[in-house]
């Protein structure tokens, strides 16, 4: 069945014409043409609703994988550094201060860390030290 040309459209104009008469016409016709304007509304309001939600969950899925690389880049560079990739935001938090303070990571760096310098004895460097 395909699109209805004029000469249909003149058919049905004339059978609707004939049964519900020309009085009725024009009022079926606004009828017919509001209920067409509220699907037509319902309808754009739908599809812009849906378009909305697939932008909002695009938006944050978009924000957890960037949220997942950057963490991935901040453990890469700690393993990079020597550091532990575990973060101590406790520390922070209880000093009052964010964990990025340079102040904190000062804090929580080994003693050992460094650079190794070798230990003389004061007696075995002169000589003296005496048999036991």
């Amino acid at each position: 069945m395909g699109p209805l040309g004029i000469p249909e459209l003149i058919l049905i104009f004339i059978l609707a014409l004939l049964i519900f008469g020309p009085q009725k016409l024009p009022e079926l016709g606004r009828n017919l043409s509001k209920a067409i304007r509220e699907f037509q509304r319902a309808s754009h309001e739908f599809r812009s609703t849906v378009e909305n939600e697939m932008h909002e969950l695009e938006r944050q899925a978009n924000l957890k994988e960037a949220r997942a690389l950057a963490d991935e880049i901040h453990s890469a560079a700690q393993l990079d550094s020597g550091e532990s990739a575990v973060q101590p935001a406790a520390a922070g938090d209880a000093a009052g201060q964010s964990p990025e303070d340079p102040t904190v990571a000062r804090e929580l760096t080994p003693v050992s860390a460094a650079p190794d310098t070798p230990s003389i004895q004061p007696e075995a460097a002169h000589g003296d030290a005496k048999p036991s």
